[in-house]
């Protein structure tokens, strides 16, 4: 089977099993016997990965096999170079210590879709947006990176996951599309 590219809403849970009160994949993807490969949390946004291949699921999935992620922040401040600087350096979490990873601050991208419900806005705090692309991908990841270096994560959006890219294939929040799985490293 193909893969599936699904951009999935802000607040839709990450699981096809329904929970009272909340969205969840089934509500959106109607192919059979499929499952996610890799999670995102409910408060955010973006690309996920589905198939019914458990060796391609985990060849996605997996840390050692180290497909990239990007993921678009939006942050309440502004990073200067050394703030970013320290989100692509080892940083430590308490728990454990990131990899090094790429983070750029960025424009707003011109493809991305308004969220529903708007991040609140305040006219005495600017905004800024941050790609960051991780080779592993921790629970509540980048945004405990970004609120370790003093920017909070506003919004989070996951961009690409190794050769597929929301920037390529235009998906709107709920949509999916099959593709071929040729571009996935397998172990």
């Amino acid at each position: 089977m193909p893969l599936i590219l699904f951009n999935k809403p802000f607040q839709v849970l990450c699981q096809f099993s329904p929970q009272e009160g909340r969205a969840c994949l089934a509500d959106y993807v109607k192919t059979p016997n499929v499952y996610p490969a890799g999670r995102l949390d409910a408060d955010s946004e973006g690309l996920m990965l589905l198939t019914d291949d458990g060796k391609l699921q985990h060849a996605i999935a997996h840390p050692d096999h180290k497909e990239a992620k990007t993921y678009l922040v939006q942050v309440d401040g502004v990073p200067d170079g050394a703030t970013l600087a320290r989100l692509q350096a080892p940083l430590d979490l308490g728990d454990f210590i990131t990899k090094p990873c790429q983070a750029v601050r960025i424009a707003e991208p011109l493809w991305l879709w308004p969220r529903n419900p708007p991040i609140r806005a305040r006219a005495d705090k600017p905004t800024a947006w941050i790609a960051i692309t991780l080779q592993e991908g921790k629970n509540r990841q980048v945004r405990r990176m970004t609120a370790a270096v003093g920017l909070p994560t506003l919004r989070l959006v996951r961009s690409s996951i190794g050769p597929f890219s929301l920037a390529t294939h235009p998906l709107m929040p709920g949509e999916s599309m099959e593709v071929p799985a040729d571009g996935v490293r397998r172990g």
